[in-house]
């Protein structure tokens, strides 16, 4: 009986891992381009690290490990806690702005879905220790900037930004508390996904007046940042104004840094997430077929929740479900296959040390080299050799290597063969 992988987890077969390691490295690459340095942390955490976050409530969305010892641990779910923890340990050491990134493995207990997995690859970004819009547009340009090296452009992808500050001071205009502002936003994070009879309903049931309601009806209505900007001032939000102004900042900067196609003004971005003060964001396939490719925003209060200084911070993570799905929809793939320099055929068995000579000597040069493990037909081996992606054939035998220790070298796209010594092609002069 065969074996199948856990659910809603997947095998990486070479094709896959090519494809991951790809999409790995435009992350790697837009972050570095953009001065972020790599940074990491276990994969097991404790488990009040995750509950000092979000609650009791996340236990139940997480792979936790009764305790061996004296703390119980988990595995971790998303990495912004690990960070928050890290920076807390040695925040008064650390040289400002704190710009770092990483990519890791992160395990969430939750049901499997188009876009959803138990186990998944994800990219986090995050800014810290800077006040004002522009660490925002800081890392929503990485974030793009990381999808255009994998192919996507405006015509594939949008960001949609919103700011939870601003929502928070066009509530309170409204006459909302501030306790009921994150069930107000729990609400509105739904609308894109219940009949607004229902979205009612739910608002009825935080306790809004019919007011309020008609209020929060109107302003999560708003499609630009005028609406916006005409409402707060028919309500007299002076707070109000300012959050719009700050948004309109941000909107500046992205333009600014390039980003202005990419960028929408969007009411119903709230993030889930309570950590969440001030500008938050999402990006999506330009269609809307798909769940966000990533979300991320300001948590400004995060330091302090874990016990250390306050520090501004903000920041995002995209996974590699979601994004693995539109690159297949584009039919966005990696560049050419696997590919290596030399392939070193020996042809017959009883020159496979010789054979294996050659390929030492080679790799000794930096050359990526693979080799036939035994002698076969050559038509066979030379077709084996094209495909591994490999430039050259080395063949090893035959009348030139039995007379003077020389090689024939195949160029696999021309066909063009040259006959050449060991000693010159080690030098580089057939290379």
């Amino acid at each position: 009986m065969k074996i199948a992988a856990p659910k809603y987890t997947r095998d990486f077969y070479p094709d896959q891992m090519r494809t991951r390691e790809w999409v790995e490295s435009a992350w790697h690459e837009a972050s570095r381009a953009a001065g972020f340095q790599p940074w990491d942390g276990p994969i097991l955490e404790t488990l009040d690290l995750y509950k000092r976050k979000s609650g009791d409530e996340i236990v139940e969305q997480l792979f936790n490990i009764a305790s061996k010892g004296s703390q119980d641990l988990a595995v971790r779910p998303e990495m912004t806690p690990s960070l928050a923890r890290m920076i807390v340990n040695k925040q008064s050491s650390l040289p400002r702005p704190i710009k770092w990134y990483t990519i890791g493995r992160m395990c969430r207990y939750e049901r499997g879905q188009r876009g959803r997995l138990r186990e998944f690859w994800q990219w986090n970004v995050d800014v810290l220790g800077i006040e004002g819009p522009v660490a925002d547009a800081e890392v929503i340009s990485v974030a793009l900037d990381g999808l255009n090296r994998l192919g996507l452009t405006q015509d594939d992808i949008a960001v949609h930004i919103n700011s939870r500050s601003m929502l928070s001071a066009m509530l309170s205009a409204a006459g909302i508390v501030e306790d009921r502002h994150p069930a107000v936003y729990a609400v509105a994070d739904k609308r894109a996904k219940l009949p607004p009879a229902e979205i009612d309903n739910l608002f009825a049931k935080i306790g809004l007046s019919s007011d309020q309601l008609a209020k929060v009806k109107e302003l999560f209505s708003l499609q630009s940042r005028t609406d916006l900007r005409l409402l707060a001032d028919f309500w007299g939000n002076e707070k109000g104004l300012a959050e719009v102004a700050l948004l309109d900042e941000l909107f500046a900067l992205l333009s600014s840094l390039g980003k202005e196609a990419y960028c929408r003004f969007d009411i119903g971005i709230v993030r889930g997430l309570a950590y969440y003060t001030s500008p938050v964001f999402e990006i999506f396939d330009i269609k809307g077929e798909l769940r966000a490719i990533c979300g991320g925003g300001r948590y400004d209060r995060l330091m302090e929740t874990m016990g250390g200084q306050p520090m501004p911070a903000c920041g995002f993570g995209m996974g590699d479900v979601v994004l693995g799905e539109l690159l297949t929809e584009r039919k966005i793939a990696p560049p050419g296959g696997p590919t290596i320099d030399d392939y070193v055929i020996a042809t017959s068995p009883q020159l496979l040390a010789d054979a294996l000579h050659v390929v030492g000597r080679l790799r000794q040069l930096g050359r990526r080299v693979d080799f036939s493990p035994k002698g076969g037909n050559r038509d066979k081996l030379l077709k084996r050799a094209v495909e591994t992606g490999a430039q050259r054939a080395i063949l090893v035998g035959g009348p030139e290597w039995d007379s003077s220790r020389a090689v024939v070298v195949r160029d696999l796209s021309t066909r063009a063969e040259a006959t050449i010594s060991i000693d010159a092609l080690v030098s580089g002069s057939a290379s």
